[in-house]
């Protein structure tokens, strides 16, 4: 049996712009390096692909730095996506610029009314669960917007609160299937996820937790063995991904594509 929440046919990514070097993030540990960053994403990309998706890669755009992580401004639910208005000023007019890709590439477009803010990085799936974690990107007024939106779509929207020091929901957490989250123990500890069983990430490795199940497989950052190792006792398909250019502009897996199936 398949599953919505991890069953996808295809993704839309975005090639990092050389403009990455400005992008943001909450701590600065140095640029990254474009070039390294494109293969790194070029490794992505192919990973998707022998996951069972077909990739559609779309063109840089070097006025927005961040916008290699197209996540943020876009949810795609059963085949329909859902323009999103991210929260940080210099993102905003990404979700414009990828909006006629969306009506090339998906079933439906619909666009989150204003005034409120919702980042992409800050909602997780479930078969019938919208997760939002409100966040300094994503707030109650975009979270409720959102609400009859993803109701058309089959789906009830929970509204939760990220603790503040965690930049995005699914920086620290990700579904591994239709009943078990990979989460920090910060973010397991907040009782976001009523319901579903928990994995925790071992300490030291909570960047591990931003990871994506793909059809068969899960993808995870490269760099964390102890993940690697709890999540294949558990029963799961491994597969690693350098993501450290991302990590440097606080991306990780997740962000760097919308997964969809058709």
């Amino acid at each position: 049996m398949t599953h919505p929440s991890h069953h996808f046919t295809h993704a839309l990514c975005r090639a990092p712009a050389t403009s990455v070097t400005a992008g943001l993030r909450a701590a600065d540990r140095g640029d990254p390096d474009p070039h390294l960053f494109a293969a790194q994403h070029g490794a992505y990309v192919a990973a998707l692909e022998q996951a069972g998706c077909i990739v559609h890669v779309l063109p840089p755009l070097d006025a927005f730095p961040d916008s290699v992580f197209i996540e943020d401004p876009a949810l795609v639910l059963n085949g329909s996506a859902i323009v999103l208005r991210p929260g940080a000023p210099s993102r905003l007019g990404e979700a414009a610029v990828l909006r006629p890709d969306l009506d090339r590439h998906c079933r439906a477009v619909i666009d989150l009314p204003g005034p409120g803010f919702v980042d992409g990085g800050d909602i997780l799936c479930t078969d019938d669960r919208v997760l939002v974690g409100l966040s300094a990107r994503t707030d109650a007024v975009g979270a409720e917007a959102l609400r009859p939106l993803v109701a058309d779509l089959g789906y009830r929207l929970e509204i939760l609160r990220t603790p503040p020091e965690i930049l995005h929901f699914k920086t620290e957490s990700s579904l591994l299937d239709a009943e078990t989250i990979l989460a920090t123990p910060r973010l397991a500890a907040s009782g976001a996820f009523t319901g579903l069983r928990v994995i925790e990430t071992p300490p030291g490795e909570e960047a591990a937790a931003n990871a994506i199940r793909v059809n068969d497989v899960v993808l995870l950052s490269a760099g964390y063995p102890r993940t690697a190792d709890t999540l294949t006792k558990a029963g799961y398909d491994i597969v690693t991904r350098d993501t450290s250019q991302a990590a440097l502009v606080d991306g990780g897996l997740s962000c760097m594509s919308l997964r969809y199936s058709l």
